[in-house]
């Protein structure tokens, strides 16, 4: 109606218009409370998980492109009997044809109190076997690099899902509001799925890993941006601030389209960011002998960063040996596989002494390890793949090694076993998706109830599997 309204029409329009108000307070009122549940006045707020636990951050050192168990944390002395020859069972299948038996080149000897078996390639985080516990049984879905990466960090090996930061984050959220919660260090670009492996996929994109280019040594070089040239912090906050109303004016007319809130977000971590980033990845603070202790190393530099990060609150850190898949040793496996573990192997000792030292290591769980193993048989030549030469060993999801050390591990223990050459896990197998439960156990989480409704249906990191590894917890 154009026209003025009578009293009738008033009252009756009044009436019905208080009613819509108390509606929407109701309807606002719980919009909040998800919000508060979901992403919160601040998502980043440190948060409590379902149950007390000793663990409350993580180091994730990812050995990119499949490490070879059987030279590595799993002994196979049956593999030196049958050098050269075929083994006396099938081999399983894998993405590419093997032959005979290739005896491992490093030597295993026991260590500590526990008498676990390491191989020489780690004798430096031998030294510490009794914190250790190797989980020998490990397998995953397919022997491909791809979707191998994808279920290693994200449970799930096809469809683009959140990452364990990004789920870790969303749980416990960060103990330091000027710093990432998750942070992703990948020297010389990124390795093979790029971004997918740290991202939030349908959680909210302040979920996300931030990405680290670990190549460079100057600060102003590893944050690029850290700090503006020409603006005062003052000038910038004021730009901020109306960037922020506009984005969010863009945000409303687009339904809160999830990448806009992402970036959103981006802006403000990067302002807060200039207060402690620089100081927290400037290694040249630390003593000359902590840094050596670490090892002069792009692979060393990165653990102590490691270790600045989380003793500043932040709550994931992933760590990867090198763009690509430098572990991937199709060919020349003695001479690789030597040099890779010697930019590692003087750090991680370095990092748990450290974490000791400072009061920390019970806190902070420790995981290493890559996507899948590699075959106890040579790789045959194949164009395009090992140039001909018949001196390493094809990728192996069957059955490969990781181990776990720091908050509510216990350590000098191996869990499980391949077979007696160390082609499939048969002892007690676990699977990535029961070794994801573990840990989120070990975080202070019942995987199965620490779920984000997405599309209608409430998703998990381990999806609808995974069991704890109970002989992992202390």
């Amino acid at each position: 109606m154009n026209g003025p309204l009578n009293r009738r029409e008033m009252l009756i329009r009044s009436g019905l218009g208080i009613g819509n108000l108390g509606l929407l307070s109701l309807l606002a009122h719980e919009t909040a409370r998800a919000t508060d549940t979901q992403v919160g006045l601040n998502p980043l707020a440190p948060k409590q998980p379902h149950f007390k636990a000793k663990a409350k951050r993580v180091i994730h050192i990812f050995a990119n492109g499949g490490p070879s168990h059987v030279d590595t944390f799993d002994p196979k002395p049956s593999l030196q009997k049958y050098a050269g020859k075929a083994l006396p069972v099938p081999n399983k299948p894998t993405e590419r044809k093997t032959g005979a038996a290739l005896p491992s080149p490093f030597k295993f000897q026991k260590y500590g109190k526990s008498g676990l078996e390491i191989s020489e390639l780690f004798a430096n985080t031998a030294r510490h076997a009794d914190d250790i516990c190797v989980i020998r049984s490990m397998h995953a879905d397919v022997p491909n690099h791809e979707p191998s990466l994808l279920l290693m960090n994200c449970g799930e090996a096809r469809l683009v899902r959140p990452s364990f930061g990004s789920w870790l984050t969303y749980g416990l959220g960060t103990e330091n509001q000027n710093l990432p919660g998750f942070i992703a260090m990948c020297p010389n670009g990124y390795p093979i799925q790029e971004s997918q492996n740290w991202t939030a996929g349908f959680l909210p994109g302040v979920y996300q890993g931030t990405y680290i280019n670990t190549k460079y040594t100057d600060v102003n070089k590893l944050i690029e941006y850290i700090k503006s040239p020409t603006h005062s912090p003052e000038d910038q906050r004021r730009q901020l601030d109306l960037l922020a109303r506009l984005n969010q004016k863009h945000q409303e007319a687009r339904q809160n389209d999830p990448q806009l809130e992402s970036r959103i977000q981006s802006f403000e971590l990067a302002y807060r960011m200039q207060k402690e980033a620089s100081e927290a990845f400037d290694i040249t603070r630390e003593p000359q002998k902590i840094r050596e202790a670490y090892g002069n190393s792009v692979q060393g530099r990165q653990l102590l960063i490691a270790r600045r990060l989380i003793e500043r609150g932040v709550r994931f850190v992933q760590l990867w040996h090198g763009e690509g898949q430098p572990w991937d040793n199709h060919d020349d496996l003695e001479v690789n596989h030597r040099r890779l573990a010697g930019e590692v192997d003087k750090g991680i000792a370095a990092l748990i002494d450290d974490l000791k030292r400072l009061g920390l290591f019970e806190e902070t769980l420790i995981l290493w390890g890559g996507e899948f193993g590699r075959t106890p048989t040579v790789e045959l030549p194949t164009p395009g793949s090992n140039a001909g030469k018949v001196n390493g060993r094809d990728h192996n999801h069957w059955g490969f090694s990781v181990w776990l050390a720091g908050g509510g591990v216990k350590g000098g223990q191996a869990i499980g076993a391949t077979d007696e050459f160390g082609f499939a896990a048969v002892e007690k197998r676990v699977h990535v998706h029961d070794l994801h439960a573990t840990m989120l156990h070990l975080l202070g989480f019942d995987h199965e109830k620490f779920t984000y409704r997405y599309a209608g249906r409430d998703f998990r990191l381990t999806d609808v599997h995974g069991q704890v590894v109970k002989e992992v917890l202390a």
